[in-house]
């Protein structure tokens, strides 16, 4: 081993990767991961950071955010950046209709003249990336008009944006006239204009053309059935927090995976699917369907979902389910139907307090709560600890997944070296009953005050640099240093190929020795990511 002097050893930790756990320290130079090794073999370092005996993992890759949603896009990345280091993210997928990432002042309500093209917005995007932001990020486009689908190849092309969310929910709102407030929930959060199958299918087409790493991702929920259960349950008389969720019943979630899921497997080449918020049973099923027809198909799902239910929780979209979708899920996260956890973090307008977004009556609940603070805290208290699932799989779903379904891979998701230096150090021990000083977003509260969770991020480093931390002086997690993220484009890897191959499930209780891959070949490089054929459901997992 080169005897060149370190930027930073990471030493008296345990480094877990998605196939295994090594008492290994990790060696930075350059903001890269430049050696796992026994720390008695490693070169000296400038820097040292004790990690105490805890877990070093890589950074979280926080595949679905939202900042910018109902307040100005740099005024949210300042604040829900902070937080989202303090969580453990160094690396975030932020998730925005056109209206909330330009140069325009902000409105509140937006109309369908105001939807135009990308390339207007993106240069002030990449700009409060790169000025404000604590971690890194790059962007998915929330497509609305048949003219940005039709320009996915030059986002792809200029801005390096390789994925592209339909927000299935605004099918609705194409012929709704511009004063129609029945779908101000939508045009509220910067979608002004609606689409419609056509504009689907044009996407899936359009990404088709693009290969390896593009991406159809798409929000499943039938609102234009909602709504007739919402009209009766309002009938009823039903105010509580649980109406919320049987306005928005399984099947409609399920339904349009099989519709759409459906339409990717017609459209002309091959577009990969991308799901947000699979969380019920029914889902599961069409998952496993569509997989087993050849549909190349990714679910992820978010920590609220994988914890909170409906009388502790809060209005969210899809809705929050109950007891027994919850360990459905844990299963499903488990073996591999449901491959990626995202936040899908969501902070309302202001003032976003707890006292201006609760209404006792659910239709008066403002939507919009902090979501990133619960990805490690749920994930470790609720299934690490609690025997659901492996830390290794926690890895796979947080990291290596979100890295390789976003086309990342090779620089994000991992700890073996050449990627970049991101980890965060997690106490999987330690037992935090939650008050408002653990929380940094600019809510400040949380559903999760006055839980237990037994497991908490307790220093966050990006590309070899402490972000955030728990000092020893401290009450929770702070940020540490200015802002200093970066702007992530992602480049096309040639034609389209076949299905990624996400690493198989470790689960709880297995003890396997670390198969031979890609990574363990001298010069590897991210154009070495290796391809599998058309999976085929195995024991629940994936090929």
């Amino acid at each position: 081993m080169s005897t060149e002097t370190l930027d930073l050893v990471v030493v008296n930790g345990t480094v877990v990767l998605g196939d295994g756990r090594y008492r290994l320290a990790v060696g930075v130079k350059d903001g890269k991961v430049a050696a796992l090794a026994p720390e008695e073999l490693m070169p000296p370092a400038r820097t040292r950071i004790d990690a105490r005996g805890d877990f070093v993992l890589p950074g979280i890759v926080d595949s679905e955010a939202h900042p910018g949603c109902y307040v100005p896009f740099e005024h949210d990345m300042r604040t829900e950046s902070r937080a989202a280091a303090c969580a453990g993210v160094t690396t975030w997928g932020i998730q925005a209709p056109v209206t909330r990432l330009g140069t325009e002042p902000f409105q509140e309500v937006v109309r369908r003249a105001d939807v135009g093209s990308f390339h207007k917005s993106f240069p002030a995007a990449r700009k409060v990336i790169e000025s404000v932001s604590h971690t890194d990020a790059y962007l998915t486009y929330m497509l609305e008009t048949d003219e940005q689908a039709e320009e996915i190849g030059e986002y792809a092309e200029q801005h390096g944006v390789t994925s592209f969310k339909l927000y299935l929910q605004t099918r609705g709102l194409r012929g709704m006239p511009d004063d129609d407030d029945s779908n101000w929930p939508s045009r509220r959060a910067g979608l002004g204009h609606g689409i419609d199958d056509g504009t689907v299918y044009l996407a899936m087409e359009q990404v088709a053309h693009l290969g390896y790493p593009g991406m159809v991702h798409i929000h499943p929920e039938n609102w234009e059935i909602a709504r007739v259960f919402e009209d009766r349950l309002r009938a009823t008389g039903r105010t509580d927090f649980g109406a919320w969720t049987d306005r928005s019943p399984d099947f409609l979630e399920a339904q349009h995976i099989r519709a759409y899921a459906y339409l990717a497997q017609q459209t002309p080449g091959r577009v990969p699917l991308y799901l947000q918020h699979c969380t019920t049973e029914l889902s599961f099923q069409e998952v496993a369907k569509a997989r087993a027809e050849g549909v190349e198909l990714y679910a992820q799902t978010g920590p609220a979902w994988l914890w909170a239910q409906p009388e502790n929780g809060w209005r969210i979209n899809v809705p929050l389910r109950r007891r027994e979708n919850i360990e459905a899920l844990w299963a499903a996260l488990a073996d591999g139907i449901v491959d990626v956890v995202g936040s899908d973090h969501v902070v309302a307008w202001e003032p976003a307090s707890f006292e201006a977004m609760y209404a006792s009556n659910i239709w008066d609940c403002r939507t919009g709560f902090s979501r990133v603070e619960l990805f490690l805290p749920v994930l470790l208290s609720e299934g690490v600890s609690k025997g659901r699932i492996s830390m290794e799989r926690l890895v796979q779903v947080s990291c290596e997944n979100p890295a390789k379904t976003s086309g990342l891979w090779g620089r994000k998701g991992s700890l073996l070296p050449g990627f970049d230096a991101d980890m965060v150090i997690v106490d999987a021990g330690r037992e935090v009953t939650v008050g408002k000083e653990h929380i940094n977003t600019r809510a400040g509260w949380s559903i999760m005050e006055g839980h237990t969770f037994t497991g908490w991020p307790v220093k966050t480093i990006l590309r070899g640099q402490v972000t955030a931390e728990w000092a020893d002086d401290s009450p929770g997690m702070r940020p540490v240093g200015d802002p200093r993220g970066s702007y992530l484009p992602r480049s096309l890897r040639g034609a389209a190929q076949p299905a990624l191959a996400l690493t198989e499930p470790t689960r709880v209780g297995v003890d396997r020795p670390r198969p031979a891959s890609a990574f363990d070949r001298p010069g590897f490089s991210p154009e070495t990511l290796r391809f599998t054929g058309v999976r085929e459901p195995r024991d629940g997992g994936r090929r």
